[in-house]
């Protein structure tokens, strides 16, 4: 008479297992949606920001055509990418030729001085540290979700239930990676 009784502890014990590992993987596969969208609403700000400071510098950049196609082609790219290495993949294309614009502005000095370029330039700025941010925080819950689905216990309910491994947002572009110089002479 005990041994089923015990047996159906163990049962509804198991059943209350799987249920908290499946939901707490639910939750952190939420997380990393929600931590996924908050990046795309800075990128998505940053790619709004981009034309207005390329209509500022029109007018004053006449010979630089190339740099400025560049810039339109990289964020329509940046714009189309879908998945999260295409994304990461374009936003890297981007900063590139974002990076070889504000060199090329260095040429400009009543560009530089322009009060529309410097406001667009700050926003910019402030959005680009949003940006990093975000993508610290889906990183965080990337590995957060990853480490929960690849853990004992629950890598077994992840299986059963197909939870796929997160994707994290890394840098492509090498220029990137690379410690600014500062030359102060």
């Amino acid at each position: 008479m005990i041994v089923p009784i015990i047996l159906l502890f163990l049962v509804i014990l198991l059943v209350f297992a799987v249920i908290g590992n499946y939901n707490a993987l639910i939750g952190l596969r939420n997380q990393v949606s929600n931590a996924w969208s908050q990046i795309d609403v800075q990128l998505k700000r940053r790619h709004d920001l981009i034309p207005n400071l390329v209509e500022t510098a029109k007018g004053y950049m006449k010979h630089e055509r190339e740099t400025l196609t560049g810039i339109t082609e990289a964020r329509s790219k940046a714009m189309g990418a879908d998945s999260v290495s295409e994304k990461a993949k374009a936003e890297s294309a981007l900063n590139g030729a974002m990076n070889k614009f504000f060199l090329v502005v260095e040429n400009y000095p009543d560009l530089k001085a322009n009060q529309n370029f410097l406001a667009v330039q700050e926003e910019l700025t402030s959005t680009e540290n949003k940006i990093a941010f975000a993508r610290q925080s889906y990183n965080d819950q990337v590995l957060f979700f990853n480490n929960k689905i690849q853990m004992f216990p629950s890598n077994i309910i992840a299986n059963m239930f197909n939870f796929k491994a997160g994707v994290f947002f890394e840098l492509e572009n090498a220029a990137e990676r690379a410690v600014p110089k500062v030359d102060f002479s």
